[in-house]
């Protein structure tokens, strides 16, 4: 017979560590500008640094979106009903 999952430490109910969270780190290589800090390649007379932001915009949003759609799941906390918690 199996023993049963002990309950999480009181506080941390809805904390979970997933590794889809660590992609979220990704969007931060933004910050490090000495390795963009430049001029060529220009696209459409915009200087590589300049549109290299906007490309890590939509590579934010997309991590993001990634991690959205690989960390929702059934097993949420459940709702709380009308009722429930109400003193009688």
């Amino acid at each position: 017979m199996s023993t049963p999952t002990p309950p999480p430490p009181a506080g941390r109910e809805g904390v979970r560590f997933r590794a889809w969270n660590l992609l979220l780190l990704v969007p931060f290589l933004m910050l490090v500008t000495p390795w963009f800090n430049t001029k060529d390649p220009q696209l459409f007379g915009m200087p590589f640094f300049y549109w290299i932001q906007f490309v890590w915009v939509f590579v934010g949003v997309a991590a993001v979106a990634i991690v959205y759609a690989a960390t929702r799941d059934g097993d949420a906390p459940a709702e709380r009903s009308d009722d429930e918690g109400v003193a009688r």
